[in-house]
C-alpha cells in the first residue's frame, strides 16, 4: 500500500475535524435553534475551520526533508490568506478550550456536560492518525456521520474567513437547511417537527446552558 501523500493527510484530517464538529449534539442542538444568530449554520463552518487552523499544516509537517530546508525559518509564519500558522501542535486541553470559548462566544451556549473533552480527544485521535497516514479514525466518524442520514462532509478553504464559510457539503443546494442536510445527531429529530419547542436553560450571566450525561 502507497504511503498517502502529506496533501492526502491534511485533506483528512480537515474532513474529520468537520465531521467530528457535525456529530457534536451540542453545536448541532445550537445551530437548529439558531442560537449563534441566523448565520449559525455558517459559524459551524467557520469553527471547524478555526479547530484546523490550531494545528499545524500536514503539507509542511510531513514534507520531505529537502523541502523543508527549503522553507523559511521564521518562528511565525504567514500563509497565502495573511493569518498566522500554527507552529507546535496543540494538547487536548487546548483544543477543549477553543471548543467551550467558541460556544460561550458564538453561540452563548455554556456547555458543561464534558461532551467538549470527548470532541477535543477525538480531533486529537484524528490527528495523530494522520501524522502516521492512517485515517482509520476518520472512516470511523464518517461511518457514524453517514448512518445518521448526513451528506458526505468535504473541505473548501475560503478566500476571505470574514465573509466566506470554510466547510460545505457536496449538496450546495442544501447548504442553507440544517435539518434537510441531516448533519448531526440532534437532540431534537430532524424528520419530523418537534411537539414541543426546546427551551434552553439560561444560567445568571444571560448565558444558554447545555446540561447532558456525563463522561462515563
Amino acid at each position: 500500500m502507497a504511503t498517502p501523500t502529506p496533501a492526502t493527510c491534511q485533506s483528512q484530517f480537515e474532513q474529520g475535524v468537520a465531521i467530528a464538529l457535525h456529530l457534536w449534539p451540542a453545536l448541532s442542538l445550537a445551530v437548529q435553534n439558531n442560537w449563534g444568530g441566523p448565520d449559525s449554520a455558517d459559524k459551524r463552518d467557520w469553527f471547524a475551520g478555526a479547530v484546523v487552523d490550531l494545528f499545524p499544516d500536514l503539507n509542511k509537517v510531513l514534507a520531505p526533508a529537502s523541502e523543508k530546508q527549503q522553507q523559511p525559518s521564521n518562528t511565525t509564519q504567514k500563509s497565502t490568506d495573511d493569518h498566522e500558522e500554527a507552529t507546535e501542535e496543540p494538547d487536548q486541553l487546548d483544543i477543549e478550550t477553543v471548543l467551550l470559548q467558541v460556544m460561550l462566544d458564538e453561540f452563548e451556549v455554556n456547555v458543561d456536560d464534558e461532551s467538549a473533552f470527548e470532541v477535543a480527544e477525538q480531533i486529537l485521535r484524528v490527528r495523530l492518525g494522520c501524522l502516521k497516514g492512517k485515517f482509520d479514525e476518520v472512516d470511523a466518524l464518517r461511518r457514524r456521520f453517514e448512518g445518521k442520514g448526513g451528506n458526505k462532509v468535504v473541505f473548501k478553504k475560503a478566500e476571505d474567513q470574514d465573509n466566506d464559510t470554510d466547510w460545505d457539503t457536496d449538496d450546495d443546494e442544501e447548504v442553507d437547511s440544517d435539518e434537510e442536510m441531516g448533519e448531526a445527531p440532534a437532540l431534537v429529530p430532524t424528520t419530523q417537527q418537534p411537539k414541543e419547542k426546546v427551551e434552553p436553560e439560561v444560567d445568571e450571566d444571560g448565558f444558554t446552558k447545555v446540561v447532558g450525561k456525563k463522561r462515563r
